[in-house]
């Protein structure tokens, strides 16, 4: 049984059949109803399931607040960073093709990588620091070239805006000739185009030293694409969407699923309150209207798009050690290898003390605060309001959607950390 035959992921049983009690999994849907009500979010799309059976899916609130049309479970959402764990699949897809290595330099795959440099405050002259002529900026060599881990764990030490210093607009004007940073396919017309130009910068930290989200993805996504000799797009649904019964993912919308395709909303505070206003309309987006070949691996411009329904199906494959339904995507150990924790003690600012990342992944260590998921848990979000995570001990799945950027900047806005903490006071 599978979602093509009967519309869901999964079989559905009583949740005491899995280990879970019915009367708590039933407090989700009115708890998280709030978060509608008070229009923190437009919509919640949950998903639960444990033991590869389904117990709790539920949508609530609506596809817009304008029209009022109710929220559907098939609803198609923006994934933007959701789309990493899939880029991590992608990736170790083609480590076991033979096509790449985690620690290959991705030199060895897109030449203008090579021989890489690291800015540092030392004057010329000491510890090595050079000044070339053509640049204001003191580096050194690095000790080391960017891998493909490196890319997956965002510890590349690749220059970001909020990192370089300003004058980087001005002294490196072919790769800023507008005096704007990196912004997507606007500006730079395609990955290959906006990898290259990121490459000619120098890093701002030796790879492998420090966690610096997102900005090794769009590389990841170009490796595939060379190694592979297909788009994303094409790689993706070849290798892991049609083979998992993944029938609403793509990185866009055809025509005839736009009713299922809401609005998102931003947070935005206007005479001392906050209100929810919209930043992206389903008959205007770019993932409709849109030339469709920006092919993104990290998530830039909205990322791939997908159903809690499909989502939970990825899920699934990666809990059960990169099979369902009769289906292999990966060997068992290459799961493990990539939920596995890469970035060692290294900070990670987005998720505070207690994880790690993997191969598009965090991953929950266990040492820091207290929290209700076991140690080992996996499991990423995007921003628009999606998350989800695996756990491997309690052979667990929860899924999360909703379509707000940024949600965390309205007070209050936990409808994430709630349903978490009601779905594990569910188990029995």
């Amino acid at each position: 049984m599978n979602k093509s035959s009967t519309g869901r992921p999964f079989p559905i049983v009583e949740p005491e059949q899995v280990g879970l009690s019915s009367q708590r999994l039933a407090r989700i849907t009115p708890s998280l109803q709030k978060y509608v009500e008070t229009k923190r979010v437009p919509h919640l799309i949950t998903l639960v399931a444990r033991h590869g059976k389904l117990v709790h899916y539920e949508a609530q609130g609506y596809m817009d607040f304008d029209s009022g049309r109710p929220a559907l479970k098939d609803t198609i959402v923006r994934l933007w960073s959701n789309s990493k764990p899939i880029a991590g699949v992608a990736t170790m897809i083609c480590v076991e093709d033979g096509l790449l290595a985690l620690d290959d330099p991705i030199s060895k795959i897109i030449p203008a990588f090579s021989n890489p440099v690291v800015r540092t405050l030392e004057p010329p002259g000491r510890t090595g620091a050079v000044r070339p002529l053509s640049m204001m900026t003191p580096t050194i060599p690095a000790v080391r070239e960017i891998t493909i881990r490196d890319c997956l764990r965002n510890t590349t030490g690749l220059a970001t805006a909020g990192r370089a210093p300003i004058q980087y607009l001005t002294e490196f004007r072919d790769v800023f000739p507008e005096k704007e940073w990196f912004t997507g396919p606007d500006k730079h017309g395609d990955i290959r185009t906006m990898v290259e130009s990121q490459a000619k910068l120098p890093l701002e930290c030796q790879p492998g030293t420090q966690f610096e989200y997102q900005v090794g993805y769009p590389i990841i996504g170009l490796v595939i694409e060379v190694v592979t000799g297909k788009t994303l797009e094409e790689f993706y649904q070849e290798r892991i969407f049609k083979p998992l019964g993944m029938l609403d993912s793509s990185f866009y919308l055809p025509e005839n699923k736009l009713s299922r395709f809401p609005t998102c909303y931003r947070p935005l505070r206007h005479d001392g309150e906050w209100k929810l206003v919209v930043s992206d309309r389903p008959e205007t987006s770019e993932k409709v209207r849109g030339p469709q070949t920006f092919f993104e691996a990290g998530g830039g411009m909205g990322g791939v798009l997908s159903t809690a329904s499909d989502y939970a199906r990825f899920a699934q494959m990666l809990l059960k050690g990169g099979e369902l339904d009769g289906v292999r995507i990966l060997g068992r150990k290459t799961v493990q290898l990539m939920t596995s924790n890469h970035t060692g003690d290294i900070p990670i600012p987005l998720t505070g003390p207690g994880f790690g990342f993997g191969m598009g992944v965090a991953v929950y260590k266990g040492d820091g605060p207290p929290m209700m998921r076991s140690a080992g848990t996996y499991g990423w979000s995007g921003a628009a309001g999606t998350t989800f995570f695996a756990d491997p001990k309690e052979d667990l799945i929860c899924i999360c959607f909703s379509q707000v950027m940024m949600h965390m900047m309205m007070p209050d806005n936990t409808y994430q950390e709630e349903f978490e903490r009601l779905v594990y006071q569910s188990l029995i």
